[in-house]
């Protein structure tokens, strides 16, 4: 077994970590979408199916009850079940069967404070010693990176005999002085709040006379990454991103996972530092007719959306909505489309970077007219949004917030259901970029 596979679809930015991971560690893998796994695209040579983040119940959705079907089928006869965020989300059990395919007993634990799940960053775990997977690690206290996580269930001890499931890290520490004396942690944040940034005495001052806690000991001692059998084969699930470029101590027990798992062999074992805008444009991808017309003039091209993008992307951090959190993440102050953008300004930049295979380019003839007069109209829309979320911070009395989150909402669709036009243009997108990079 040589081959691994990446589910692409509902992973958006997920999904091009994922594949620049494996791109990497110069492993043979290829890119399947869920009706290509529910017509039987996982077999006996596919070494591993690695699940990126991204939503779980719209990957339950992608792949149906064929799929779902065909990925539990392919596990009880050996394959290796990889899953990172909403992926492990995927990979757990859901009573009402609404986004879990029931690979591990355990549940996902609901979200019963906002600030449980606005957390991002580097986080010290814990690794459980004496398990195959963690003694491969190289050191038994990684720093690991967590984007936005969910969180397991663990059921009470008494409950746990016999289901089979290894706790492979816990969260050791999350505390504020933490982030600030050691440098590994500096970039972990509540929400667009940098902890380093913030001494003991504000914290307490805030919980005193605001209630409000951002220290989140909620995350400590709780599991970070299950590993157990499913038939002949395994599950491994992870809320931390082990992927995340330029995170070594992740980086490296990915690589050793995926040796010890699946008998591959990466020829390196840390993915590189990227900065996505930085990339040459490879492919204008000119539309044969037809135009948008953003802000700086027309759109006609790939190329001219992701310069727009990126003029979007400068007009928010002018106005202090949107800020530098990695360079290949833009942080969003509450409300603020942030995702959306990241999506697209990523996807923008991987495929215009790279040169287009024929089926690529086919479906750009297809489809490159509409999207460029689509993205035009969507862009302008999107600079007007983001400038009213300015003027409602500067008069909340005169710009009631509900109208700007509307006008978000109609542009982009909900925080947890995409939608408008922005659905429709990171559709394009991401089939582009399957076509492109999945054959490579």
């Amino acid at each position: 077994m040589t081959a691994l596979a990446i589910l692409w679809d509902a992973s958006h930015i997920w999904g091009l970590l994922a594949w620049r991971a494996a791109e990497a560690f110069g492993l043979p893998f290829r890119l399947v979408k869920a009706r290509e796994i529910a017509h039987g695209a996982l077999s006996d040579k596919t070494s591993a199916l690695l699940v990126p983040g991204g939503t779980a119940r719209h990957k339950f959705a992608a792949l149906g009850p064929e799929g779902r079907a065909a990925v539990l089928s392919w596990v009880e006869r050996g394959g290796r079940y990889i899953g990172f965020c909403g992926g492990a989300g995927l990979g757990l059990s859901d009573p009402e069967h609404r986004h879990g395919l029931g690979l591990c007993p355990w549940r996902r634990a609901p979200i019963t404070e906002w600030v449980q799940h606005f957390v991002s960053g580097h986080v010290r775990v814990a690794l459980t010693p004496g398990h195959a997977l963690t003694e491969a690690a190289e050191t038994p206290d990684p720093a690991l990176a967590v984007w936005w996580p969910g969180r397991f269930a663990e059921p009470p001890a008494a409950e746990r005999a016999g289901d089979g499931v290894d706790i492979l890290a816990r969260y050791a520490d999350t505390s504020p002085e933490l982030c600030r004396t050691d440098s590994r942690f500096a970039d972990f944040c509540v929400a667009d709040l940098p902890l380093a940034s913030l001494s003991d005495t504000v914290l307490r001052d805030w919980a005193h006379i605001y209630g409000v806690s951002l220290a989140p000991a909620f995350l400590d001692g709780q599991p970070c990454v299950l590993h157990g059998r499913r038939g002949r084969g395994s599950y491994t699930l992870s809320y931390s991103h082990l992927e995340t470029p330029g995170s070594p101590e992740g980086n490296r027990w990915l690589a050793r996972i995926l040796a010890a798992l699946c008998g591959l062999a990466p020829g390196c074992d840390v993915v590189p530092a990227w900065n996505p805008g930085a990339e040459p444009i490879l492919w204008p991808g000119l539309a044969e007719e037809g135009s948008g017309r953003g802000a700086a003039g027309p759109i006609r091209s790939l190329a001219d959306a992701r310069r727009e993008t990126e003029d979007l992307l400068r007009l928010g951090e002018a106005h202090g909505l949107l800020f530098p959190r990695t360079p290949w993440l833009t942080g969003w102050r509450a409300g603020v489309p942030g995702a959306g953008l990241n999506n697209l300004h990523t996807a923008l930049c991987v495929v215009t970077s790279v040169a287009p295979t024929p089926a690529a380019e086919a479906f750009w003839r297809e489809r490159g007219a509409s999207f460029v007069s689509l993205f035009g109209i969507f862009a302008r829309g999107v600079r007007d949004n983001l400038l009213a979320f300015r003027l409602a911070a500067t008069m909340p009395e005169a710009v009631p917030r509900r109208l700007v989150t509307e006008q978000r909402n109609a542009l982009f669709g909900t925080a947890m259901e995409s939608g408008g036009p922005y659905r429709e243009l990171l559709g394009v997108l991401d089939e582009l970029l399957f076509l492109s990079l999945g054959g490579r």
